[in-house]
């Protein structure tokens, strides 16, 4: 078991992020400028070793954040885990392809899109303010990024290279190649032909709308009970949901599940565990989250706003309760480490309660009926 103080550094409130404008080669060329790249979870893809992290410790996953002014651009580049889109605030434009097309998708407040791997893609804000993205990316080694060959040619016309070992050389800063080292060499045309098309109509498989959730008050095995109440709606990979009839809309691995978590007022979600890490992000209301450590309970509020959106890690094995102590519905996601069904240990207390309203896990871990469960086993 973690210790209080433990546990109170895993808590992000979005007022302590720190961000890094020259995290990527792409810092000079005009149109990509300035670009704020934050790291919540794992260093990310950073190419600058200064990036602010702030917390460390592997998770399978790591969380960062984006932000740009109006009409800024990112510029075409590849990741070889997957890279998922949270959007918080503005309008984005996600681009991608480029062999030879370039195509193009919207997304807006609450939208999520997971990006294939292997594919070349970039974003820029169609907002009138900075707007912000949370985004996700799989494994603990992301592999790096692979810059696209127009956007190592506009670098370089600003004299910014990037080595073979991803180190970035600013001339302007009066920095040169070491001995022995060399550039990084691009992709070549021929070489990003054979990489797989996708289409606008693939890629809105992997865009999942808000305002097309499929919510379920079946999901969690306390949702019925007095004072709870918690919904649940999968977006990617198999999740904690207890509903057998959920189905994430983005199915294949990506090192976690992502889930949407909302909360009515004064609602709770009633004391469990789980094996694996999790991170919280709050995108409105206010949550109470109270993780068991072994100096006794820690609670910490988690705010979400229009501006501000607070995160927490939540260790493996800990037992834990989240209550909605704001006006209205508290809405966060929730990333859960791994590929796998994650499997959600309810307190005896609550499985007691839950019976009363006949209530039960079945064989497969499933909320059913009480009384049909009964039924079978005798």
């Amino acid at each position: 078991m973690t210790t209080a103080h433990a546990i109170r550094q895993r808590f992000i409130p979005f007022s302590s992020l720190r961000y890094c404008t020259d995290a990527f080669i792409d810092y000079r060329i005009p149109g990509c400028a300035p670009k704020y790249n934050y790291a919540l979870v794992g260093p990310g893809v950073s190419q600058n070793p200064n990036q602010p992290v702030s917390l460390r410790e592997p998770h399978g996953f790591q969380v960062g954040g984006v932000a740009m002014p109006p009409g800024v651009t990112n510029p075409p580049h590849m990741h070889f885990t997957c890279e998922v889109f949270i959007c918080t605030r503005g309008q984005w434009e996600l681009h991608w392809g480029f062999n030879p097309e370039k195509l193009t998708a919207q997304l807006g407040p609450g939208d999520i899109c997971s990006v294939p791997t292997w594919i070349y893609r970039g974003f820029r804000n169609m907002g009138k303010d900075d707007g912000f993205m949370f985004t996700a990316l799989g494994g603990n080694d992301t592999g790096g990024i692979l810059w696209g060959p127009s956007t190592l040619e506009a670098a370089a016309r600003e004299g910014v290279y990037l080595t073979e070992k991803y180190e970035i050389i600013d001339e302007s800063r009066g920095q040169a190649f070491p001995d022995g080292v060399r550039p990084l060499q691009p992709m070549t045309p021929d070489e990003i032909k054979t990489l797989r098309h996708w289409s606008a109509e693939d890629m809105q498989q992997r865009i999942v709308r808000f305002a097309d959730l499929v919510w379920s008050r079946q999901a969690l095995l306390d949702s019925a009970l007095d004072g709870c109440g918690a919904s649940l709606a999968p977006v990617i990979g198999l999740g904690m949901t207890q509903d057998r009839d959920h189905q994430a809309p983005v199915p294949n691995a990506h090192g976690f599940s992502l889930e949407w978590l909302k909360i009515p007022a004064g609602g709770c979600i009633s004391t469990h565990r789980i094996r694996e890490k999790q991170v919280l992000i709050v995108r409105s209301g206010q949550i109470d989250l109270s993780v068991e450590s072994t100096d006794g309970l820690v609670t910490q509020t988690l705010r979400g706003e229009q501006d501000a959106w607070d995160s927490f890690s939540i260790p493996g094995d800990c037992w834990r309760t989240l209550r909605n102590t704001g006006c209205g519905d508290a809405l966060a996601v929730v990333i859960t480490e791994g590929d796998h069904r994650k499997s959600i240990e309810w307190h005896d207390d609550v499985i007691e309660a839950a019976a009363g309203h006949d209530r039960a896990l079945d064989a497969s871990g499933f909320v059913a009926p009480k009384r049909f469960i009964d039924r079978s086993q005798r």
